[in-house]
């Protein structure tokens, strides 16, 4: 009966359109209700087994906004730097992939900047999509704004701080950018959901890479188009760069992988992340 009444109730969500494509996730805690959708939950596969040992980061504590504690993936530099990114994890939480992805992004940069992989979840890792469902749907604005709020404490003044996320990450990737106001720099975003809340975009202080696949079938390129000329308007760079894939190409975990695209994408990425923290 429980799982008869759950189909109805997201059958009528359905019908109103809260789950049309592009509407749902205007601000990133909305994207609760579609961690609830069957469709988006059987296009994300169970992440590929993968043990990681850190070459040279590990986990950090820190006080959020809220009182409470939170934590991080820190990847020191290897020497003193005012440079600063911020890697958001997909549903899945912040898993031995985004470590490595951590990692490899430092390398990529040059080693002189300190990378942040923050765990919006308190921990939490799913294996499958069910529990990845009710992680992501239970995560709620206040509680992420918490804790990349009490992140940037961590991090200090006078940094220049760039992120990059995936998915969900890339929404909280925005998100973290216009948190980090005039420290930021540039915004990474991987098939996020664009922002539709003109009084916010109009708060972004950097541009923007929008890395996108069009066989997607949650986020519609006119939403995403329309993302893209809410902050032209404010004066700032909006990158937008399309590939032949469907939604989390770039997740190397994902069965349906695609690499080509991946490693194309991870280039416009690591361009675009050394220019701007660079200035």
């Amino acid at each position: 009966m429980k799982k008869y009444t759950l189909l109805v109730i997201l059958s009528i969500i359905s019908a109103t359109g809260l789950f049309a494509q592009g509407n749902c996730c205007s601000r990133p805690s909305a994207m609760g209700l579609l961690a609830l959708n069957a469709d988006f939950m059987a296009a994300h596969l169970p992440p590929e087994p993968l043990n990681y040992s850190p070459e040279k980061g590990a986990m950090l504590s820190f006080e959020t906004t809220d009182g409470k504690d939170g934590n991080a993936f820190f990847v020191p530099s290897t020497t003193p730097t005012k440079k600063v990114l911020i890697v958001v994890h997909e549903w899945w939480g912040l898993n031995d992939y985004i470590k490595r992805e951590a990692e490899r992004l430092q390398k990529e940069l040059g080693n002189d900047v300190d990378v942040y992989a923050v765990d919006l979840y308190d921990g939490g890792v799913a294996e499958n999509p069910d529990d990845a469902s009710q992680m992501m749907s239970k995560l709620t604005a206040n509680r992420a704004d918490a804790i990349l709020g009490g992140l940037m404490k961590k991090i200090g003044a006078h940094k220049k701080i760039a992120t990059i996320g995936w998915c969900m990450g890339g929404s909280w990737s925005f998100e973290a950018t216009l948190l980090a106001g005039d420290q930021s720099v540039g915004c990474v975003m991987y098939y996020g959901f664009p922002e539709k809340d003109v009084k916010k975009v109009k708060t972004l202080k950097s541009d923007v890479l929008y890395i996108y696949g069009n066989k997607d079938k949650f986020i519609k390129r006119i939403d995403v188009d329309g993302f893209g000329k809410r902050i032209s308007a404010v004066g700032l760079h909006f990158d937008f760069h399309e590939f032949p894939a469907d939604h989390a190409f770039a997740n190397p975990s994902n069965p349906k992988f695609d690499k080509a695209s991946a490693s194309e994408a991870n280039v416009l990425a690591i361009k675009f992340l050394q220019q701007h923290l660079g200035k």
